[in-house]
């Protein structure tokens, strides 16, 4: 859902000369290609079952379809046999068969809503015949509370890899990039240094990064603005797609 302002789109020398000096990546984000440590000495479970899985976003509107497949993919695993193609997000949506998700994820258009997420999800799954249930975790603010149920929920996902957590949140409040909504899937949780893999989806700009787990909390609560018109006010939080004897 990333659009340059007008000013930068008919001027793109005058973008490149802007944005020249600036950092890839704020502070607040360290590319998984400067620290492997982690996945180094720990089972990390969850990276190595889905960051094969996670691929471009096909349109800038499709975070949403991009993450689901790659959550589903990821617990599907790899097809068993050679004639088997890998699921991809344009055959989801076919599967799905749900033209409001195609439209809001074709260029141009809105992204999704939070609780479009959620729904998108479980229809999904069940078009796939997966026998999984949908969760989530809204949080109204960033309060010692809701930081330790964020980390609770991180923990709990980090154990195995038979569940998947994907996150919405305010892609710029991590990256210190652009300012708005975006979708992607957790690929890590580190509860020594207390920080999440984000398994972006948004590849054409990022690789997978660290952030601080407090920083993804407050990217997950702050309002989505105006500019984004049908997504104003809109906040994130975490999807899990878990097996239903879970």
């Amino acid at each position: 859902m990333r659009a340059l302002p007008l000013v930068l789109a008919l001027f793109p020398l005058a973008a490149a000369a802007q944005d020249a000096s600036a950092p890839k990546l704020g502070p607040d984000a360290i590319p998984v290609t400067a620290d492997t440590a982690y996945l180094r000495a720990n089972p990390a479970p969850d990276y190595w079952a889905f960051a094969s899985f996670v691929k471009p976003q096909f349109t800038t509107s499709a975070c949403s379809i991009a993450t689901v497949t790659a959550a589903l993919n990821g617990l599907a695993g790899l097809p068993p046999h050679a004639e088997d193609t890998v699921m991809t997000q344009p055959q989801l949506l076919d599967l799905v068969g749900d033209a409001n998700w195609a439209a809001l994820s074709a260029e141009g258009g809105d992204g999704v809503a939070f609780a479009q997420l959620e729904s998108f999800a479980a229809k999904a799954a069940a078009a796939l015949g997966m026998d999984l249930t949908v969760s989530s975790f809204h949080p109204d603010a960033a309060t010692p509370e809701t930081l330790d149920q964020t980390r609770s929920l991180l923990a709990t996902n980090e154990a195995g890899a038979d569940d998947a957590m994907m996150v919405y949140f305010n892609q710029g409040v991590v990256t210190g990039d652009w300012d708005g909504p975006h979708i992607s899937l957790i690929g890590a949780y580190d509860a020594t240094l207390d920080r999440v893999l984000i398994l972006e989806v948004d590849q054409e700009w990022y690789v997978p990064y660290w952030t601080p787990v407090p920083v993804l909390l407050d990217a997950m609560v702050k309002p989505t603005s105006a500019e984004h018109g049908p997504l104003e006010g809109q906040t994130g939080g975490f999807v899990r797609l878990a097996p239903t004897s879970s």
